[in-house]
């Protein structure tokens, strides 16, 4: 249990901490700008967003800004909850910080909605591959004469913890890309998208990385792929030899005939290859880049079935709060797994015996993209891609497309 003492005293490494441990629980980033405006750090007259105000609600440990006002609105602003999330470690706060978040600052009737609106129309926001291949700049075009505000950020990636912190003013910035993917860019002021717009950083065939952080090391196609996906023993020999876990990927993303990622079929056999140490649970994962989102699931074997989850673009399940067990499986050997999503619902199935079942509600728009990755390393045997009435086929293996 963490006791952070009264706010006046935080330095800025704790409201990057905050930052962060709201972002885990809620899934929504608020800056720390944005964090230290809500604690009377910055002096600053409009009062927070609705987003903001259920985002802090919910990490507060109620479903939202409303159900924060029905639950305190009779009581004094000392009896106010203390407690803030238990998912991540409670971070107990004194009843006058809760008081300057919910009471004095915004006060129970909700926030300013007549807050001046920003004309997205007078604002730039463009960008441009500096080059082809991986790794990759971008520089970001801006005009943003019409902002009024200190908090102004570009979120890269469809992971919202990527940002890149703008000034006022500020005419361009450059992000670095070291994954390829298909990306939405957004411009966010505030905490709220002002605009957005697509950019595809794209594979020449497969590529396969060994998943150092910041910067991975690429292995060309030539060296993975022949009639299946494996890593050289070069890379195995080298992932045998790290004390920390690691991760290796083959990615393949491209100009995809227009297939739906909210109505397709993907079928593959994979193998885990590497159980030494680190990498005993056999932590497998396939990935689905759309161009409005991504799909996430992850396999292993029984016994870490708590650490698995399925991340369905707005919709994340948790092992440790969701039964996922029948995604645990031996992958010693090669399994043939299928992936099917009609209208927004997903099914996974071992050799068409349903695993897991679930629906979401934000579309993923159209594949652009697919990952398999395994930490430590594994094996691609199969993987075919197809909408649900066969018309289009992808094999990426024997590298043929049928269409119908």
């Amino acid at each position: 249990m963490l006791e952070w003492g009264a706010s006046d005293s935080w330095h800025n490494d704790m409201f990057l901490e905050l930052s962060d441990r709201i972002q885990q629980d809620t899934k929504v980033l608020l800056s720390p700008v944005t964090l230290k405006r809500v604690w009377g750090r910055i002096d600053y007259k409009s009062k927070p967003s609705i987003t903001t105000l259920n985002t802090l609600s919910q990490f507060a440990g109620f479903e939202n800004w409303r159900d924060f006002k029905a639950k305190t609105s009779t009581k004094k602003s000392t009896g106010i909850p203390k407690m803030i999330s238990a998912n991540l470690g409670v971070i107990m706060l004194s009843a006058s910080v809760m008081t300057i978040i919910f009471i004095s600052f915004f006060s129970l009737k909700g926030p300013n909605e007549s807050a001046t609106q920003i004309d997205a129309s007078k604002i730039g926001f463009e960008s441009r591959p500096l080059a082809k291949g991986l790794p990759n700049s971008v520089v970001f075009d801006l005009d943003l004469n019409e902002i009024k505000s200190d908090s102004i950020h570009i979120q890269q990636y469809w992971d919202p913890t990527k940002t890149i912190s703008l000034k006022q003013g500020q005419t361009q910035a450059t992000g670095q890309y070291y994954f390829p993917g298909y990306f939405r860019a957004k411009l966010l002021v505030d905490g709220q998208v002002i605009k957005q717009h697509d950019l595809f950083i794209k594979t020449e065939g497969w590529l396969g990385t060994l998943d150092y952080r910041p910067i991975p090391k690429y292995i060309e196609s030539d060296a993975i792929y022949t009639d299946r996906l494996s890593m050289p023993e070069a890379i195995i020999s080298e992932v045998a030899s790290l004390e920390e876990p690691i991760s290796t990927t083959f990615h393949m993303v491209k100009d995809f005939e227009p297939i739906s990622g909210d109505n397709f079929e993907l079928i593959s056999t994979i193998q885990n290859t590497y159980r030494d140490k680190w990498a005993v649970c056999q932590k497998s994962y396939i990935i689905i880049l759309g161009t409005k989102g991504a799909m996430v699931i992850a396999f292993g074997i029984p016994g870490c079935a708590s650490e698995l989850y399925v991340m369905m673009n707005d919709t994340y399940l948790n092992g440790k709060e969701h039964d996922l067990s029948q995604l645990g499986m031996d992958l010693s050997e090669a399994k043939d797994i299928k992936i099917q999503v009609k209208d927004r619902h997903l099914s996974i199935l071992l050799e068409d015996q349903k695993l897991f079942s679930g629906s979401y509600n934000e579309s993923i728009g159209r594949i652009a993209g697919l990952r398999y990755r395994f930490l430590g390393a594994g094996k691609v045997l199969q993987s075919k891609l197809a909408n649900l009435t066969g018309s289009t086929r992808i094999d990426f293996l024997d590298e043929t497309v049928v269409i119908n």
